[in-house]
């Protein structure tokens, strides 16, 4: 990968992650076709989840994902999960890494792990895609957009995935399953606007049960680009993905046109013409069109939903720092997040509420 930001670089692996890297080899000569030592590890500077290497090997480079070591929440950090999706649109053509194995053997490195391919290409993870000339930018952001209605119109159950998630109610469990990390973690702290958001979301979801595989973490910096096209090669970090409500998938993807910029480069308040940037209507209208829609109701409801659910992934991330085992170096600046995002989803709520 070509990257230009201190969150996506390689460096030496952190102590709280090390692992065997001899077991990793041996492992990797016995069920990766091709693959001869001596292996050397980094690991990446990015991801706040599950810690992600570089496995550099004299003939090509692999990245594995594992779950983090220490106490976890349950059913989180599913990396067998992250495989399987992967897995499964690899064969349908939709653009992701191809995928070498799986190990839920927790003794060979201490945690579950699979391994897949290193894409070269250009990850960006500013919004504002600063590193591509003005007038190319719109063509990215258009890249983004029909690679996202790509992944909701793929046939699910066609590729194996029928039982991935449950259909229907998607909000509801969603919801239940953020608050309830949100409630539980009381190591992080409570907030009065997430206390808020917990007890109106579920009484004000948007009616319509449409089912679709969904990533859950679809913005760019998930992406891997072609060297030089707006061209998406591979779609990252699966962790979240499931059968879920596209509407939902494509709300968080398209938040960032209400996230300022010191949340997730956000681009509320941005002069998006003099950036060469679509704006946030046409950026819906290209969806809907892609994907056959007439327009989205309750599109604010989906926005506050997003914020209300990246919240608690910050909250997450915090009662992880707080507990030694946050996979980055800059999940406490990330936590400080929290609080002004709580905010903003409660702001969002308000929004839905007039609407």
């Amino acid at each position: 990968m070509n990257h230009n930001n201190d969150n996506v670089g390689v460096g030496a692996v952190r102590e709280a992650l090390r692992f065997d890297e001899a077991r990793l080899e041996e492992w990797m000569l016995r069920h990766i076709e091709g693959f001869s030592g001596p292996l050397s590890v980094q690991q990446f500077q990015g991801g706040q989840s599950n810690p992600t290497y570089k496995l550099n090997a004299p003939d090509r480079a692999y990245v594995m994902r594992r779950k983090p070591p220490g106490d976890i929440l349950k059913g989180a950090h599913a990396v067998d999960r992250e495989y399987r999706v992967i897995s499964a649109l690899q064969s349908a053509g939709f653009p992701v890494p191809r995928v070498y194995g799986l190990c839920t053997d927790a003794s060979v490195i201490g945690t579950e792990f699979y391994v897949m391919d290193m894409v070269e290409g250009r990850v960006f993870w500013n919004p504002r895609f600063p590193e591509v000339p003005r007038g190319e930018r719109a063509a990215y952001f258009d890249a983004m957009n029909a690679t996202i209605a790509q992944l909701h119109t793929v046939d699910y159950a066609a590729i194996g995935l029928a039982d991935y998630g449950r259909s229907g109610n998607y909000f509801e469990r969603q919801i239940a399953r953020w608050s309830r990390q949100y409630m539980e973690d009381e190591l992080a702290g409570r907030n009065p606007h997430m206390d808020r958001l917990v007890e109106w979301l579920p009484e004000n979801i948007p009616s319509g049960n449409d089912t679709a595989i969904v990533h859950g973490d679809f913005r760019c910096d998930n992406m891997i680009f072609h060297p030089t096209e707006p061209r998406v090669l591979a779609v990252l970090d699966w962790e979240l993905s499931t059968l879920g409500h596209p509407l939902a998938d494509f709300a968080y993807h398209a938040m960032m046109y209400r996230l300022p910029p010191t949340i997730m480069s956000g681009l509320k308040g941005e002069d998006l013409p003099s950036l060469g940037l679509p704006s946030e209507e046409q950026f819906v209208e290209a969806y809907c069109r892609r994907t056959g829609r007439d327009g989205i109701p309750g599109y604010d409801f989906y926005i506050a939903f997003n914020m209300f659910r990246f919240a608690a992934i910050l909250h997450g991330i915090r009662g992880r720092q707080i507990r030694g085992n946050a996979s980055s170096a800059k999940a406490k600046e990330l936590s400080s997040k929290f609080e002004p995002l709580a905010q903003l989803a409660w702001e969002q709520a308000e929004i839905a509420m007039t609407c």
